[in-house]
């Protein structure tokens, strides 16, 4: 669990981790380490009996103020019978408990965006549809120069282009001075699109932002293979283990985050995962040579 303090070093907050985090109860209602729409199911029941409002909140889960509850989910790890951590496909509920004077927008409070700043990630409304195998277009890959038809160094309004003149949904980027709050000229990171089902991350180098990797979305995305293997929409512990059978065969060496993403060295792609609800299924981010990864 992270403590949260506000002015005076007074906690005001805590987050309960759904991995090894304690257990917490409200009335008779279990929140923590749980399948989270089961989590969810018990909740709203909860709060019909005692009268008490439910809203969404940006993950897409319960927020009660009146409890100062505000749920989460997070993917499960679990000992490898190779002896290390690894992911499973399982979402597992966690919670931000919160003071009253942060009950009505918890992550909108000071002293929680120091700790988990959500204000540009794209809200969930509450439901996480799955595209169907067959309606995913299958995208074509060429390691460290592009994907589909995104290449490497093509600048926002052409990577607009090739994906059919589709806008952003959203846009993410930062000052260069961020202690100094908003000095200098904003440069964009990130543009989402979410038709598509990519993200395309920018640097921003000579002037002005260019492409140099794209995440391709495990709920929404275009299909993409490696060697055979499809990497978007499966189960992220069965590609994973595909991937360590393969560098056991001595096909490849394999690279892996600290988060658990996972890809095969020199390639600069790698495997990762996405929440659909109770589960997680595989997306994965390619990276032209330079980029350095960090989840």
């Amino acid at each position: 669990m992270t403590a949260i303090y506000g002015p005076g070093e007074r906690l005001v907050a805590v987050a309960v981790d759904g991995l090894d985090g304690p257990r917490v109860k409200v009335g008779d209602v279990e929140l923590i380490a749980r399948v989270p729409s089961e989590a969810r199911a018990d909740i709203h029941e909860l709060a019909r009996r005692q009268g008490a409002e439910v809203r969404v909140n940006w993950s897409g889960d319960p927020q009660i103020a009146v409890w100062g509850v505000s749920m989460g989910a997070e993917q499960e790890w679990v000992p490898h019978p190779k002896g290390y951590a690894a992911r499973t496909d399982t979402a597992l509920s966690s919670a931000l408990l919160v003071a009253p004077e942060l009950a009505q927008d918890p992550y909108g409070a000071a002293p929680v965006i120091a700790w988990q700043d959500v204000r540009e990630k794209t809200a969930n409304p509450g439901a996480w549809p799955v595209r169907p195998v067959v309606d995913r277009p299958r995208w074509e890959w060429t390691p460290l120069r592009g994907v589909g038809p995104l290449r490497f160094g093509m600048s926002p309004p052409q990577v607009a282009a090739a994906l059919g003149g589709e806008a952003p949904a959203a846009r993410r980027g930062h000052f260069p001075y961020p202690f100094y709050r908003r000095s200098g000229q904003w440069m964009l990171d990130e543009d989402e699109f979410p038709g598509t089902g990519v993200t395309a991350h920018y640097w921003n180098r000579d002037g002005g932002p260019t492409l140099a990797a794209v995440t391709v979305d495990g709920c929404a995305g275009p299909q993409v293979a490696f060697d055979g293997l499809d990497l978007i929409g499966g189960s992220v512990v069965a590609i994973g283990d595909a991937l360590v059978r393969r560098a056991e065969n001595e096909e490849m060496e394999l690279l892996v985050g600290c988060g658990g993403d996972m890809g095969p060295d020199g390639l600069n792609m790698y495997v990762r995962a996405a929440r659909a609800g109770d589960a997680f299924v595989s997306e994965a981010r390619f990276c032209t040579a330079d980029w350095d990864d960090h989840g």
